[in-house]
């Protein structure tokens, strides 16, 4: 408005030298001169008022916009922070799970191979004793067809009880591991067994006696007449039921032996003998709780025996593998649910990840929009500055 103020001065004292025709004339152009300049000025300030406000809000977005990248920035630098974590504590849990089914593996391996090796060890011995068995049968059927040789030799009561017991202990010591049995042991009693053979779990031990008489079967097998035939096949009746009932109140102990004994005859011929014509004495043996054995079924019975004892040795073995297999399952169902957990937390923490990739891109939408709506106003102020028009 200061630069008008000359130009209109010098139009007033124009005016006033000129006729009153003219300064009408000029009166009234000068109204509307001044009535225009008016309306002009108003116009200007107004539109400069305009541009201040927009200038304005131009500022004060560019401001949230600084402030809303400097956020997207720290975001970013929080979730890159977080993902350095995340693969740390991955790579962290990946060694411990790697560590501990080492372990495990080791552990299962180590028990594998010690059961393997012990089978084998068993497979080894079971061998070894069938191998005896073998020679031992042979023996049996060497000593079958020498039954002369026999005869003479359990002619005398020493040197029978000497042979009974040493056929026993062979069988025995042959067929069994030592520790198993314990030959000449005594009881609380005082009486003393030829052989004591021990049971697994506990079970009192079987007694086997190798005393046999043979007196009254020498006197049978040399009887020529009927009489003393009869008399030989009575005493030696007598013998056999005397025997019986010694080995039945001597050796049967309840709770220190076991409620059966073996009577050991070392001669097949005369256990055939005994099964053959004295029935009453073997039926007797029976009801008195003493079977009698030859050779042969000493031999069977000891190899049961030791099927028991090696099935016993297996089932420790057996219990030993299942312990361990037990804590192994144990270990196992621990890391299944830890594993199970874990998945749990990396479901959580993933599911986190995406609503804040979620959030970011939200975040990121709208600074796009506030962006563009802020070109748009900068673009408008150039244009008002440079004298245009808004639409």
């Amino acid at each position: 408005m200061d630069s008008w103020s000359p130009v209109f001065a010098d139009s007033l004292a124009r005016l006033a030298n000129a006729d009153p025709l003219v300064l009408s004339a000029a009166g009234f152009g000068g109204l509307v001169l001044l009535f225009v300049l008016i309306i002009t000025l108003r116009a200007g300030a107004k539109n400069r008022r305009v541009a201040a406000e927009a200038s304005a809000q131009a500022a004060e977005m560019r401001g949230e916009l600084s402030a809303l990248l400097k956020t997207q920035a720290e975001m970013s630098g929080r979730m890159q922070s977080m993902a350095e974590i995340f693969g740390s504590r991955q790579s962290e849990l990946n060694r411990h799970l790697s560590e501990r089914l080492d372990g495990i593996g080791h552990r299962l391996n180590r028990s594998v191979g010690e059961a393997a090796q012990n089978t084998g060890e068993n497979l080894r011995q079971l061998h070894e004793r069938l191998a005896v068995l073998d020679r031992a049968q042979k023996n049996i059927t060497e000593l079958a067809g020498q039954v002369t040789t026999l005869s003479n030799i359990l002619g005398n009561k020493q040197t029978r009880g000497a042979f009974g017991q040493a056929r026993m202990e062979a069988i025995v010591a042959d067929g069994l591991p030592k520790g198993a049995y314990r030959f000449q042991a005594t009881l609380k009693s005082g009486a003393r067994p030829d052989c004591l053979i021990f049971m697994p779990n506990g079970v009192p031990p079987l007694v086997v006696d190798a005393k046999f008489p043979l007196e009254g079967y020498n006197a049978l097998k040399d009887a020529e007449t009927a009489e003393t035939r009869k008399a030989a096949q009575a005493q030696f009746r007598t013998d056999l039921l005397k025997h019986i009932r010694d080995i039945q109140e001597r050796y049967l102990t309840p709770g220190e032996t076991q409620d059966t004994a073996f009577m050991f005859v070392p001669s097949e011929t005369v256990f055939a003998e005994i099964h053959e014509r004295f029935e009453e004495v073997v039926q007797r043996a029976y009801r008195a709780r003493v079977v009698i054995v030859s050779p042969s079924l000493l031999m069977l019975s000891i190899q049961v025996m030791q099927a028991v004892l090696r099935d016993a040795r297996l089932r420790e073995q057996a219990h030993v593998i299942q312990e361990e297999v037990m804590s192994l399952m144990e270990d196992l169902g621990r890391l299944d649910e830890r594993v199970r957990k874990l998945a749990t937390h990396f479901g959580q923490t993933s599911r986190d990840i995406e609503q804040i990739l979620i959030s970011s891109d939200k975040l990121q939408k709208r600074g796009a929009r506030i962006e563009g709506l802020g070109f748009g106003e900068e673009a408008e102020e150039e244009k008002l500055a440079a004298g245009g028009e808004r639409p």
